[in-house]
């Protein structure tokens, strides 16, 4: 049997983050045939997945999703393919939140306009 975990560290808070855990709970549904039940608690959630050679669970909390599967047999055979696979979903469903959260972000001083010359027209050499 073959273990997986996956940590990723966000600054998004509970309630954003619960967000992105639910599409990827939708997502690893269609997309793999998993079974997964979503427990909402006060401080964390817990996505519980599961299909035949694969159980684990995605634990959320306000600063840090952990992900936990154990492969049967068979798969462990493709462990790197399925980790590399899970991390490019998460990774993908939390890149649009922490762009957005740095581009929201004030400036703290306007940028200085700098003049550009222009520059003369090349001519083509024929």
């Amino acid at each position: 049997m073959a273990d997986l975990h996956i940590l990723r560290e966000h600054t998004l808070g509970l309630t954003e983050a619960r967000k992105i855990a639910f599409k990827w709970a939708e997502h690893a549904e269609e997309e793999f045939g998993m079974s997964c039940t979503y427990e909402e608690g006060a401080v964390a959630d817990e996505v519980s997945f599961t299909r035949s050679g694969v159980s684990g669970n995605l634990a959320v909390t306000h600063d840090k999703f952990e992900l936990s599967a154990k492969l049967g047999f068979l798969l462990g055979a493709f462990k790197g393919r399925i980790e590399s696979e899970i991390v490019k979903n998460l990774d993908d469903l939390l890149a649009p939140k922490l762009t957005a959260k740095v581009a929201a972000k004030p400036h703290a001083k306007p940028h200085a306009k700098i003049p550009v010359k222009a520059s003369k027209p090349r001519a083509t050499p024929k």
